[in-house]
């Protein structure tokens, strides 16, 4: 006799199907002897009913769905993305900016490399991040600190992957950085420039958004007693640059990069042998050698304010120091002010 098999006729089980029983039949083969001289009669069907979802059997071949195959698919295409990304490195088909940025090889490596520091380690919170235009240029000014840069990275981060219109930011670095042999490479991927003028009207005038630390060294290698108090923010150069490009001014605070290197000392002598601007002693440097060099994994919060349009000024609004001025003073109050309320909703350094 044959199996019952159950037939679905759509792919939406949760509806009951009306299942009609099939009518079974005897095969010549296994009929008895003289049963050919037995009148059969026919026996008519039972009227079909609608079966609900619980009453229909189950084969076991339904028991164990089908593998999925979006996973071997999923696979697949990244092998072969991989090897296209090689193909192309290999072969020189890729495209660089005239400032060395790799847009391809920022997206496919450098960012993958930098996020599970993102978002493992520091367990970076962004908020305000619809702040930033979703076209056009913007000037992004944050606080600096933390010993080494890493919280230019992570807010390059913080755009790339939270951002809705999936913007870049192209960060404005000190000569320092591209004197140092690899890191001025990677640094040139990744989109940074030299903070100079000339580069940042470029990249304003292109559309590009725009980070910039004013504090520089200063916050950079401030003492871990001075911390989220923030250093003297230069002439105003960058607040010249946006009104000549008539782009807005986003001010944005970071809070958790001061406490990855707490710096306890300053070996001046040994810095200016090394060319540096400082020498930092911490709780761990130099004293566990390069285990000293691992950041502390404090949680971090990146908050990106409200824009300061600059579009409303006339053109020479640009030389005027008392305008400048102020403008600085504004936005330094303001990434001040947003830093006290973070601490103050902060409840731990590290959770």
């Amino acid at each position: 006799m044959a199996d019952a098999k159950v037939i679905p006729f759509d792919d939406d089980r949760s509806r009951g199907s009306a299942v009609q029983r099939p009518q079974r039949r005897r095969s010549a083969g296994n009929r008895r002897p003289g049963a050919e001289s037995v009148p059969v009669r026919e026996v008519q069907p039972l009227p079909t009913r609608a079966v609900p979802q619980d009453d229909v059997p189950v084969t076991s071949e339904e028991q164990q769905p089908e593998p999925s195959r979006d996973g071997v698919g999923g696979l697949e295409r990244r092998i072969a993305g991989g090897l296209a990304f090689l193909r192309r490195r290999l072969t020189g088909d890729y495209e660089v900016d005239d400032f060395g940025y790799d847009e391809e090889l920022t997206d496919q490596v450098l960012m993958s490399l930098l996020r599970p520091l993102y978002d493992t380690y520091f367990r970076v919170e962004v908020k305000g991040v619809e702040n930033i235009p979703s076209e056009g240029g913007a000037l992004i000014v944050a606080n600096h600190s933390g010993t080494l840069p890493m919280d230019g990275l992570m807010m390059q981060v913080a755009v790339h992957d939270n951002h809705p219109a999936g913007r870049h930011l192209r960060l404005l670095a000190a000569d320092l950085v591209f004197m140092l042999p690899v890191v001025n490479e990677l640094a040139r991927k990744l989109g940074h420039t030299l903070a100079c003028a000339e580069d940042a009207s470029r990249l304003l005038e292109q559309g590009e958004v725009v980070g910039v630390m004013p504090e520089g060294f200063k916050g950079l290698g401030k003492p871990f007693a001075d911390r989220y108090k923030l250093q003297r923010f230069g002439r105003g150069g960058f607040v010249s640059t946006a009104l000549r490009a008539g782009t807005p001014i986003v001010p944005c605070s970071i809070v958790g990069a001061e406490e990855i290197y707490p710096m306890i000392g300053n070996a001046r002598t040994i810095a200016r042998l090394l060319g540096f601007p400082y020498f930092p002693i911490t709780p761990t440097f130099p004293w566990l050698g390069p285990l000293g060099a691992i950041p502390l994994p404090t949680k971090w919060t990146i908050q990106f304010g409200e824009p300061i349009p600059t579009d409303g000024y006339p053109p020479e609004a640009a030389e005027d120091p008392m305008l400048m001025f102020n403008l600085t003073d504004q936005v330094r109050e303001q990434i001040q002010h947003t830093l006290y309320k973070l601490l103050v909703q902060r409840r731990s350094v590290f959770f």
